[in-house]
């Protein structure tokens, strides 16, 4: 989190704390309306450690506890926090006593958690075998079962897994207890069995320690657990701990090769017992990383004190870090199946391709000259192959690759680059409709792109799509030359898209221009035109550099539109290099939300 939204953030939990019991209530229901934001890329787990200093019937204080389950009611949407875990340790002694003051503390939470015991909450000498506890009457299976999360525990109670639905996909928590027996590992192995698909965070208690300078290692007990659960499971990426302090992490490599984050945290021993001090790990999959921070929303409400401003956040490398995990390339979320061109076929679609069979004769190897995509719209605009002044076949392929949210699970390779023998294009006819249609009333034109990594060879302003014709001949005299086309999507020689249009009414040449587009990965392009201005997205995100001038049609020629190149001067000699698939034309502007990228309704 950067320094102004940590000010916010201050801003948010400086509310005094000192409010009745009735409102510490009211506060949660509230905000219950404000479900967390499942598909979004970016959500919050929670985490709270070694609370015992705080409920512990020698004399303590429970209220830091409660401010940070109501800071996390408070911030629960804005944050979108999808689940908090605690670490172990709840109480000083495992008493009746104390179990009934976190029985009515954890009431008050008002999202789904996990809790596990650490050694001082059960016997210490015990395993999950130990039977009835006070802990267990509190915090057993009976507690969750109502939580939307809850996944199950072991038949001893002491262990439980939770299945999280967020990122636009479902994790797995494994909360393990103090101690696991014999069949304590066999029910953890047999969990995560049933649940290989999902990525794991591993909760327990004690698994690493950490020396002063943050540097985690496994402790005797740990060792085990790694040798026996964790390295075994690929599909646990992290694991947090408690019991020991200062807190530290490490990273260790497991069976597969990659790598596992080993964190542990506990704060217990500095001011106010830990003071109700909480990590949170902020999940960015668009970033590929976990962002963590640490801070006490109760020292930040109610202690004004001098150790209260010193403890109130920390920001140590133990304490504020961000770790990089590639969950694309880890764990990449299951390919949602092709959809037919009827669910894609919105109102007003005037041309849709797509390369897999229901459109193209897909087969591997070069696409033959001739070879004819289908206008799966039904209104005559088919594209057909053509290789231009002799080209070679190589130059023109059929290919499995697509972007993950393409309706057609296919593509077409072009090998293209400069100079007169480099260039492949699919054409409409003499006499398609497409040719002739001006769309004075707003249009979309849709593709996918994937441009090769390395980006080799000279492709300044090679085409991905156009309409043939000279842009002088329809009268337009003020653009860049009368010699090129009347409109055409294009990449630079710093590969930014390049839309340029010749408006109907107007001698003028309005272009838009993207960020540099990545190499080697797929990306969806959409120009917009609402009859009056054209807008491109890029992978469903508006550009900046978007042509301020009004825009209203395409002078078009009645002459072809093509796919893979643009002319200049009625000749093609920059071909397109990289994939190009699902296309469409829509007579009409489209929200991002009706793009082809959307699911299925």
């Amino acid at each position: 989190m950067d320094i102004a939204r940590r000010t916010l953030l201050q801003a948010a939990i400086g509310t005094p704390a000192a409010m009745t019991s009735a409102a510490h209530l009211a506060a949660p229901a509230s905000s219950a309306a404000a479900r967390p934001d499942a598909d979004s890329p970016r959500f919050t787990i929670a985490v709270l450690p070694d609370t015992q200093y705080l409920i512990d019937e020698g004399g303590s204080d429970e209220e830091p506890v409660r401010e940070t389950l109501r800071y996390l009611a408070r911030k629960r949407h804005e944050e979108n926090v999808v689940f908090l875990t605690h670490l172990g340790d709840v109480t000083e002694h495992g008493t009746e006593r104390e179990m009934r003051v976190a029985d009515t503390v954890f009431a008050t939470a008002t999202l789904p958690y996990s809790v596990l015991a650490g050694n001082h909450d059960i016997a210490s000498n015990s395993t999950d075998q130990r039977g009835d506890s006070p802990y267990l009457r509190t915090f057993g299976p009976h507690r969750f079962r109502r939580m939307a999360t809850y996944g199950g525990s072991s038949p001893d109670g002491y262990n439980s897994f939770h299945v999280i639905p967020a990122g636009g996909r479902r994790w797995l928590l494994l909360a393990l207890d103090w101690r696991l027996s014999e069949r304590g590992f066999g029910w953890a192995q047999q969990v995560l069995d049933r649940h290989r698909d999902l990525p794991t965070i591993l909760t327990t208690h004690d698994l690493v320690w950490a020396d002063e300078r943050g540097q985690a290692d496994l402790s005797t007990y740990g060792r085990a657990l790694w040798d026996r659960l964790i390295r075994r499971n690929d599909q646990v990426f992290l694991t947090l701990n408690g019991h020991y302090w200062p807190p530290g992490r490490t990273t260790l490599t497991n069976d597969r090769g990659n790598p596992v984050h080993l964190h542990v945290t506990n704060y217990q021993d500095r001011y106010y017992g830990g003071a109700g001090m909480i990590r949170l790990y902020s999940f960015d999959l668009a970033r590929g990383v976990i962002d963590v921070e640490t801070f006490s929303p109760w020292l930040s409400a109610a202690d004004r004190s001098p150790l209260g401003a010193q403890n109130r956040e920390l920001s140590g490398d133990v304490d504020r870090f961000t770790v990089a995990v590639d969950f694309a390339a880890r764990f990449p979320a299951p390919a949602p199946a092709p959809r037919p061109a009827r669910e894609v076929l919105v109102k007003g679609t005037v041309a849709y391709w797509r390369f897999d069979r229901e459109g193209f004769p897909a087969a591997d190897g070069p696409v033959p000259d001739g070879a004819v995509a289908r206008d799966l719209s039904g209104n005559g605009n088919d594209l057909t192959a053509q290789r231009v002044h002799g080209s070679a076949p190589e130059l023109l392929a059929w290919s499995g690759e697509h972007h993950q949210a393409q309706p057609g699970h296919a593509s077409l390779r072009f090998d293209g680059g400069q100079g007169p023998d480099r260039c492949a294009v699919l054409r409409t006819a003499a006499t398609a409709p497409l040719n002739r249609m001006k769309f004075e009333s707003g249009y979309t034109i849709e593709t996918f792109i994937k441009l090769p990594e390395p980006f080799e060879g000279e492709h300044a302003f090679m085409g991905i799509l156009s309409w043939e014709g000279r842009s002088g001949d329809a009268g337009k005299t003020s653009g860049w030359s009368d010699d090129e086309p009347t409109c055409s999507l294009n990449v630079s020689g710093e590969r930014f898209l390049q839309f340029v249009v010749y408006p109907v009414p107007v001698d003028s040449d309005p272009t838009s221009w993207s960020h540099a587009v990545p190499t080697g990965r797929w990306t969806h392009v959409a120009v917009v035109n609402d009859g009056r201005r054209t807008t491109m997205y890029v992978d469903g995100s508006k550009i900046a550099r978007n042509a301020a001038e009004d825009s209203r049609g395409i002078s078009t020629l009645g002459k072809p539109f093509a796919l893979g190149g643009t002319q200049f001067a009625e000749r093609y000699g920059q071909g397109f290099y990289g994939w190009i698939g699902d296309t469409r034309i829509v007579a009409r502007a489209l929200r991002p939300d009706q793009f082809l990228t959307a699911p299925s309704r």
